[in-house]
């Protein structure tokens, strides 16, 4: 599964809150629930995150293997 823990540490050091998520990039509080709970998200949302947080993707997600 892809966690996106890394998410919510970046967002934290570089003070940008849900609400700016929002208000910035235009995710809904739908995508951010997805996110929180490590669901599925569009590629397009992944993308709109690094842009706001000038950062990369490894900073915002990882993949972790499920345990079967």
């Amino acid at each position: 599964m892809i966690c996106f823990d890394g998410l919510w540490k970046t967002m934290e050091n570089k003070g940008v809150s849900t609400y700016m998520l929002r208000e910035k990039c235009g995710i809904d509080r739908k995508t951010i629930r997805r996110l929180r709970a490590n669901e599925n998200v569009e590629t397009k949302t992944l993308n709109k995150l690094c842009t706001v947080l000038d950062c990369s993707l490894s900073d915002i997600a990882v993949f972790v293997k499920d345990e079967e």
